[in-house]
């Protein structure tokens, strides 16, 4: 122990021994006992009143079982499954911690409110994993409390000076993996992930090491043994290498990645898993793709001095089915692709894996986008959506996530886009990644590389076009929701997406579009390049808004879903 190193001697008694030891199990104790941000008294004041929507609200989230084929694993495959499983389920315990101070107080607001409110509000309350709409700028759907913007990260008290500090980046607060809380003075402390979820990631690298015994795949033994070592440590850099490198017909994707949950900072990275099944053919399919990344960030339509020509080329593609999934990711909105990991060193070193969720999309287009554009887009349009450009516009978008600027350099000082955009980081990456995935097919198909057919261009427009109002019904609170909402109104200020007042419906012109989406790109990623905080800000306050003439196009598909509520009835 340090102390016993910092005394100096190899012999200490045994009633000093049993003291040290006290004041570490006193001191772990405390940790684990500082799950709230502070006081949870709030949670008593105001009235617990109940929106008048709230049978409405569920409605827009269609139950959906996802129970993919695995009949073809073998015994211990299926024990390997099992064990992932478990181990996600802790990312979740997790995950409401993070999100949500004083949880429990909230849940039993719940308990005292009528007994036909009480099914609905809980089934709402964790869908959104706290009382507050993620669709709707977090506001309250019970009770009148105001959304904490740091979620569960920081204390709920902090003031301007605090706030500042914990911005400053050589204060030691913005660090992904800590907790923000205040010691016996009220001072701020940043604690480890390592030691305030101690329980729950002690529990969850058992069950990692169990499942890493039991499989024969080499490269997922690896990493599991890896990213167990990497609960404890809080250095999830050589886990995250390896699981880059990971090729196992049973796959994970475990612990702290995505930022979005911390609106205030955009600092703090959030617990998640998925648990999938590789298909190799599939993947295989698009493995081509990834040669192409080097060319594309090379003819971005930027200056030179602002492409990142130096990341990784690597960049493995999975089409996978998802079978059990946790933590952040279950929250609402559900992924349908993910692009990992977020470490600008991995991305250096070997870019980035890309995962499309194949059952989850599939699930989407059909009960959501489809619809949707039955009732928004123009008739003789809506015949150019198909099921292949809605999967490679997702492909195509987190490719994206990996060009573009990353690692810049300003006034001297080595920095990341990410740091420097802080809260608005999420969404303007996000509308970067979704025009970045239809330049890049555009450009592609432009320079005759042979992949897509001349159709490309109209199907890719009129499935962009309904994924826009697909996506926007997120809520603009949400970085994908406010992201499609810039890209809806920047494309209706170019002309390239048409409103039909007539009919109510709209329309895109595709050879405007190819020209808007490539200055769309150009704008975003000119931003990001200078790390300019003002100018994110500014483009969002313009562009990332709900104007009357989308909410009311929004209106008219209160029928239609927005999107799954996930099942898994194999595991829960």
């Amino acid at each position: 122990m340090q102390i016993i190193k910092l005394l100096g001697i190899t012999i200490l008694s045994l009633a000093l021994i049993a003291g040290v030891l006290g004041c570490s199990e006193q001191e772990e104790n405390n940790v684990r006992n500082e799950s709230d941000t502070g006081t949870c008294d709030w949670v008593e004041q105001g009235p617990v009143t109940v929106v008048d929507d709230l049978s409405a609200r569920l409605e827009a989230y269609v139950p959906t079982e996802l129970t993919p084929d695995i009949s073809h694993l073998d015994a211990t495959q299926t024990a390997v499954l099992n064990k992932l499983v478990a181990a996600s389920k802790l990312m979740n315990e997790i995950f409401l911690l993070q999100a949500t101070p004083c949880r429990e107080e909230l849940l039993a607001v719940i308990d005292d409110l009528p007994a036909n409110q009480q099914v609905g509000l809980r089934r709402y309350f964790a869908i959104n994993v706290s009382p507050w709409d993620r669709r709707f700028h977090h506001e309250p759907f019970f009770g009148s409390w105001k959304h904490p913007e740091g979620a569960n990260y920081y204390p709920l008290d902090l003031s301007e000076q605090e706030k500042a500090m914990i911005s400053d980046p050589t204060q030691g607060f913005d660090g992904l993996f800590t907790m923000i809380r205040r010691d016996e003075s009220g001072a701020l402390k940043a604690i480890p992930y390592s030691k305030f979820f101690k329980p729950q990631l002690d529990e969850a690298a058992g069950l990692l090491r169990e499942a890493a015994v039991l499989t024969a795949n080499e490269s997922l033994r690896a990493f599991l043994n890896s990213r167990a070592d990497a609960f404890a440590t809080d250095d999830y850099y050589e886990s995250d290498m390896l699981w880059m490198d990971l090729d196992s017909t049973v796959e994970i994707t475990i612990g702290p990645y995505e930022t979005y949950e911390d609106g205030l900072f955009g600092f703090k990275a959030a617990f998640e898993s998925f648990v999938t099944v590789t298909d190799p053919i599939e993947s295989a399919r698009l493995a081509k793709f990834k040669d192409e990344l080097p060319w594309l960030e090379s003819q971005l339509p930027i200056a030179d001095d602002m492409k990142n020509t130096s990341r990784g080329g690597e960049s493995p593609i999975r089409v996978v089915d998802e079978v059990y999934s946790a933590g952040d990711t279950r929250t609402a909105v559900q992924t349908i692709a993910f692009n990992l990991p977020n470490d600008e060193r991995v991305r250096e070193a070997k870019g980035s894996k890309k995962v499309l969720l194949r059952n989850v999309m599939k699930s989407k287009f059909e009960k959501i986008l489809l619809p949707i554009a039955d009732v928004l887009v123009v008739p003789e349009q809506v015949g150019d959506l198909t099921a292949e450009s809605f999967f490679l516009h997702t492909l195509w978008h987190e490719m994206s996530h990996g060009l573009g600027p990353g690692k810049i350099t300003l006034d001297g000082r080595e920095t990341e886009v990410r740091l420097e955009l802080k809260e608005t980081y999420s969404t303007l990456e996000e509308a970067k990644a979704d025009a970045m995935g239809e330049w890049d097919i555009f450009v592609l198909t432009r320079a005759g590389r042979g992949y897509f057919s001349e159709n490309i261009f109209k199907e890719q427009s009129a499935t962009y076009l309904a994924g826009l109002f697909r996506s926007v019904r997120f809520g603009i609170g949400e970085a994908h929701g406010q992201a499609n909402a810039i890209q809806y109104n920047y494309l209706l200020e170019k002309k390239a997406v048409l409103f039909h007042g007539d009919s109510g419906r709209y329309s895109i012109d595709v050879p405007v579009f190819e020209k808007a989406i490539a200055e769309l790109v150009a704008e975003i990623c000119v931003i990001q390049a200078h790390g300019d905080y003002q100018g994110s800000v500014d483009f969002i306050n313009k562009y990332g808004v709900m104007t009357d003439m989308l909410a009311a196009s929004l209106a008219r598909l209160d029928d239609i879903p927005v999107d799954l509520e996930p099942l898994f009835p194999t595991y829960e």
